[in-house]
């Protein structure tokens, strides 16, 4: 017999990775800045090293966002009725899932039949 979930610790657990996750953007802030085109203070290889440093500075940045947003309509649903609850086919989304990753919005079926 499996457990009911714990929906404060899953909150608790979101809210504390949404604090690590603004925390790391915050102190990566700098690493997406602007790379400087003065070659008298740089060679061409390292701005060309700097320019993709940035380039994944970026991306990673963009999806640190994503995982907040996800993490926000997470916290949204679980204050709600609608936490566990498929977005697509409105089953309920399986504890063991919801466990590994509490900001899951579709049951493995409608997870699967998105991958195919």
């Amino acid at each position: 017999m499996t457990k009911p979930l714990d929906r404060d610790a899953i909150e608790s657990r979101l809210r504390h990775e949404r604090e690590e996750l603004l925390a790391l953007d915050s102190a990566s802030q700098d690493a997406s800045q602007t790379v400087e085109l003065d070659q008298s203070r740089m060679g061409r290889l390292s701005r060309m090293d700097a320019m993709q440093s940035q380039a994944m500075a970026i991306e990673v940045r963009r999806r640190r966002a994503i995982q907040i947003t996800r993490i926000n309509t997470a916290l949204e649903r679980l204050s709600g009725d609608s936490f566990g609850e498929c977005v697509r086919c409105e089953e309920m989304i399986e504890d063991k899932r919801l466990e590994f990753d509490p900001t899951s919005l579709l049951c493995f079926d409608c997870a699967n039949s998105n991958e195919t």
